[in-house]
C-alpha cells in the first residue's frame, strides 16, 4: 500500500512540485528541483520504480495511480 505522504516528501515537499498528473500505472511529476527527489524514499513509500530526467519524474505506482495522486493533493 502506498504512503502519500512519503510519496510527497520523496518528491521534496509540497513547495517542490510544479505539476503532478496521474496516468495508468504512475505519476508523472514536474518538479522545480530534480535534486530534491529521494528515490530510496519513494520506494519506501510505496513506488515500484522511479525514473527521473532532470525536473521530470516518473514514479510507478501500480494501477492505483489516480488514487494516489488524489491523496497526495489532499495533503498539498
Amino acid at each position: 500500500m502506498a504512503d502519500p505522504q512519503k510519496l510527497l516528501d520523496g518528491l521534496g515537499g509540497d513547495s517542490n512540485i510544479i505539476d503532478l498528473e496521474p496516468c495508468i500505472t504512475r505519476l508523472r511529476v514536474e518538479v522545480e528541483n530534480g535534486s530534491l527527489v529521494n528515490e530510496p524514499l519513494l520506494k519506501a513509500g510505496g513506488a515500484i520504480a522511479v525514473m527521473q530526467q532532470g525536473t521530470v519524474v516518473q514514479v510507478i505506482v501500480g494501477p492505483q495511480a489516480d488514487n494516489i495522486a488524489s491523496d497526495i493533493e489532499d495533503l498539498r
